[in-house]
Parts: structure tokens; sequence; C-alpha cells
């Protein structure tokens, strides 16, 4: 594995540069990092999109229900702040429930603080995740089309 702490995911509408944060949730984002260096998250879509919220990520099979075949992953709430930008965790009503679904914050979201595991940041193409096609689910939706850690 590499040391890089930053990912760059291509969507299907361009560019996203992603800090990690292993100060804040280090399980977490070595999942990320294992699960993208496989290719997990190449062609798979933004299932659950919410103008003014978020970009939910993660699950192969587009349902919002699917994760990888790694176990789920104790909770690493932390004091991160859920603003514009914040990668975060998805997860059932389960705190330690996250395996490889996530979401990116268009606006603050702070009701979602301690609650859900932060850890990330887009820090290049936030541009680009505020172009990612709306709804719940999402017809024809956008996709990643590769994730890696930064070589």
């Amino acid at each position: 594995m590499t040391d890089s702490n930053r990912l760059v995911m291509e969507t299907s509408k361009g560019r996203v540069v992603i800090e990690l944060r292993p100060d804040l949730a280090p399980n977490h984002v070595e999942r990320i990092k294992t699960l993208s260096q496989q290719g997990f998250y190449d062609g798979v879509p933004f299932h659950r999109v919410i103008d003014g919220f978020m970009a939910q990520t993660g699950d192969p099979t587009g349902t919002g229900t699917g994760g990888s075949d790694l176990p789920d992953l104790k909770a690493e709430f932390n004091a991160e702040p859920h603003v514009r930008g914040t990668c975060s965790m998805a997860r059932t009503n389960f705190p330690h429930s996250a395996n490889s679904q996530f979401f990116i914050c268009f606006a603050d979201a702070r009701f979602l603080d301690k609650q859900y595991t932060v850890w990330g940041k887009v820090v290049e193409g936030m541009d680009v995740i505020d172009q990612i096609k709306r709804g719940e689910p999402v017809r024809d939706p956008d996709t990643i089309t590769s994730m890696r850690v930064e070589a």
C-alpha cells in the first residue's frame, strides 16, 4: 500500500482529488485505499444524489444495499464537521455497519456530525461533484470511472 494520502477519482463528469485523513479515521482510510487499489470503485454509480445535501456512491449493485466482501468497519466518529466537500462513510442505522459506500457533501450537513465517519475532503473538483446527476434513485446515473491512490 502506498503512503500517499490523496485519491484521484475520475468520474463521468471529470476529475476529483480527495485528501485522505488517516488522523481522523485510520481504518476507514485504509479501507478506501484498499478498495481503490483493487479497482472496486471502477464503474460504480452515484446511486443516491440529493440536491443541496450529498452524492452517495460505493455500492456496485447501484441499489444502496450492496458493499464489498470485506467485513463492516467499527465506527470512527470524529469531531470533523460535515461541510461542503466532506467525504464520509454511509452506513445503516447500526453505527458499525460502514463498508464501501460513502458520500460527498454538497453543502453543510452538521446534523451528521459525530454520527458518521469523516475520512477525507475534496480538495480539487468540487465543481465536478456539483454536476453529478440528482435522484433517489438516480436514473442513468453518473459513475466513478476509476479511483486510485495518487502515485
